[in-house]
């Protein structure tokens, strides 16, 4: 009986653990505007921007969703594969780069589901 609660338990753990990465906001820059999910255009003013995103150096710090993303070197690690383009006109979300962790998160929620 132990070993089945032992075994339950080993199992929800790993589920969890699983279910947290797969919601993480890692994300991989491609070269290639056919290769993305989402473009994306960066602007110099937050006012104008669908997201603020904070850029962390740790995995383990990306959010779910929330515009803290982790910026990885393989595609196959990447929740999204984004591409960064040079026009407005041309993007599905704009995002504006914050110096500031506490800053981050949508101001426009129409635009979130670009980021499932």
């Amino acid at each position: 009986m132990a070993r089945k609660i032992g075994l339950l338990f080993v199992i929800a753990l790993f589920q969890l653990l699983f279910h947290c990465k797969v919601n993480a906001q890692v994300v991989y820059s491609t070269q290639y505007s056919s290769d993305a999910d989402v473009k994306v255009y960066v602007t110099k003013y937050k006012s104008d921007a669908d997201l603020v995103v904070y850029k962390t150096t740790y995995k383990s710090d990306a959010g779910d969703n929330n515009g803290i993303w982790y910026f990885t070197e393989y595609k196959s690690d990447a929740k999204k594969k984004i591409y960064f383009t040079e026009y407005k006109s041309d993007a599905k979300l704009v995002i504006y780069f914050t110096e500031y962790k506490s800053d981050a998160g949508w101001k426009n929620k129409s635009k979130q589901q670009e980021m499932y």
